[in-house]
C-alpha cells in the first residue's frame, strides 16, 4: 500500500517529518527562531517564494508543518495553518477572509469568547453580522445579504451540544458564493468530517480533544487551499503562531486520538442513559441519545457522539453550585477534552457575561451543567456525578 492510500488513523501516526542525518524514531524538536542558508542566492529564492525552505518560525517550523499535515490528512483538506490557540484560529478564520463592509450570518449558540469576538470587534472593523438560531437552519438564507461573505458555526455547539446539517448549509453557501466555516472542536475529524459535508473551511481548538490531557493551547484552520493562503498572509504578518513544542506535543497527541475518542465516546453514552431518568434532573443532551432533538442528523454526519454530556439540574443556579461543590472526583476548571473528567457551570462561568436574554437565545439554563467525559473508569464517573446530585438538591 502507498503512502497516499493510508486510511486517517495511520496518518496520524505515520505522517512524519523527514529524518535528520541522526536518523530519529520519533521527530525531534526544532526550537529555533529563524533558519540559515548556505549562500545569498538560496536566501534569495526562500525569500522569493522559489523554495521550500524555512525562513522564521513565526511563519513554519518542521514540528508545526508536521502537525498540519496530520490534521489535513484527517480532515480531508487541502493546506491548513496552526495557531497559538483555538480563539486566534477562530480569529484568524474571520479576519483573514473578510473585509469592512462585509456580513457574517452566525449560529447564535456558539463559544462565549467567539460570541464576544462578533458582536463587539467585528462591527469595529465595519463587519455586520446576524444570528440564527442553530435548531432552525432553514431560516439562514433570508439572512442572506449582498454582502454576506461567510456562514460560520459550532456542531455540536458549546455547550448545548445543538446540531446542524452541514449539508443544508453548505448548499446555502455555495448557492450565495459564501464561505461555510464550521467549528469542529467537540466532534474532532475522529468523528465528522465538516469538508465531505460542504464546508469549505474548519476551525479547533487543538486545546481539547486533540491534545487530550490538558497540556498545550494550540488551534488550527484548515481547508481550500485559497481560502488558507489568506488566512497564512494574515497569520505570518500579524504573528498567532503555535510554538514547535506546542506542535510537538500535539502531533504526538493525533497518533491516540482515534482510541481515545472511542473511549470517550463509549463513556459519554453509558452516561448519559444511566442520567436520562434521574429524579434530579430535568433533561439529558447527548447526540447519540435517541431524545436528542437532532438525533438524526447526528448519526447521518457522526460516527460517534463525543465526549460531552449535558443536563439540568431541576433546582437551578443554586443546584448547579451546589453540584460543582459536592463533586469529589471529577475536576472544575476551565477546559474540556481532557483525560481527567470535567463539570463545569456554564451560567456561571464561560457564559456568565451573557445576559440572562443572551444565554436563554443560546439555550443555556440556570441549572445546565456541562460534562466533559475523561477517561477514568466509566462506573467511578457515574458515581461521583450521582453522589454530587444527591447533595444538589
Amino acid at each position: 500500500m502507498e503512502k497516499d492510500q493510508y486510511r486517517p488513523e495511520t496518518n496520524a501516526v505515520r505522517i512524519q517529518t523527514e529524518k535528520t542525518w541522526q536518523m530519529e524514531h520519533s521527530t525531534p524538536l526544532f526550537l529555533t527562531s529563524s533558519f540559515t542558508y548556505d549562500s545569498a542566492e538560496e536566501m534569495r529564492a526562500t525569500f522569493a517564494d522559489e523554495t521550500d525552505n524555512n525562513i522564521y518560525t513565526r511563519f513554519s517550523n518542521p514540528n508545526v508543518d508536521e502537525f498540519v499535515q496530520k490534521v489535513c490528512a484527517l480532515e480531508g483538506a487541502e493546506a491548513g495553518f496552526a495557531t497559538a490557540s483555538g480563539m486566534s484560529a477562530v480569529f484568524a478564520s474571520f479576519m483573514a477572509l473578510m473585509n469592512a463592509g462585509d456580513h457574517l450570518v452566525s449560529a447564535s449558540s456558539i463559544f462565549g469568547s467567539t460570541h464576544t469576538i462578533i458582536t463587539k470587534f467585528l462591527p469595529k472593523w465595519g463587519i455586520e453580522y446576524s444570528y440564527f438560531d442553530i435548531n432552525k437552519p432553514e431560516t439562514v438564507e433570508a439572512l442572506i445579504k449582498p454582502n454576506t461573505k461567510m456562514i460560520f458555526v459550532e456542531t455540536p455547539s458549546n455547550p448545548g451540544l445543538e446540531i446542524v446539517d452541514m449539508s443544508v448549509l453548505a448548499a446555502i453557501a455555495n448557492k450565495h458564493n459564501v464561505i461555510l466555516n464550521v467549528d469542529n472542536c467537540f466532534a474532532t475529524p475522529v468523528l465528522q468530517r465538516p469538508i465531505e459535508q460542504g464546508a469549505h473551511i474548519v476551525t479547533h481548538s487543538a486545546t481539547k480533544w486533540m491534545d487530550g490531557q490538558g497540556r498545550v493551547l494550540g488551534g488550527i484552520v484548515v481547508g481550500r487551499k485559497d481560502l488558507i493562503k489568506e488566512v497564512h498572509t494574515f497569520c505570518r504578518s500579524t504573528g498567532p503562531a503555535m510554538s514547535p513544542f506546542n506542535a510537538w506535543v500535539l502531533s504526538k497527541s493525533l497518533e491516540t486520538l482515534h482510541i481515545r475518542m472511542a473511549r470517550h465516546s463509549e463513556s459519554a453514552l453509558s452516561l448519559a442513559k444511566a442520567l436520562e431518568n434521574n429524579p434530579h434532573i430535568s433533561w439529558v443532551k447527548y447526540p447519540m441519545l435517541e431524545s436528542h432533538p437532532q438525533h438524526a442528523i447526528a448519526k447521518k454526519q457522526m460516527s460517534a457522539g463525543g465526549g460531552i454530556v449535558c443536563f439540568e439540574l431541576k433546582g437551578g443556579l443554586q443546584s448547579g453550585t451546589r453540584f460543582l461543590d459536592a463533586l469529589k472526583m471529577l475536576t472544575l476548571t476551565a477546559n474540556l477534552g481532557d483525560s481527567r473528567s470535567i463539570a463545569s457551570h456554564p451560567a456561571s462561568t464561560t457564559h456568565a457575561k451573557l445576559t440572562d436574554a443572551e444565554r436563554a437565545q443560546v439555550g443555556i439554563t440556570p441549572g445546565m451543567i456541562r460534562i466533559s467525559v475523561g477517561l477514568e473508569n466509566a462506573q467511578d464517573i457515574l458515581e461521583d456525578i450521582l453522589q454530587a446530585l444527591e447533595q444538589s438538591k
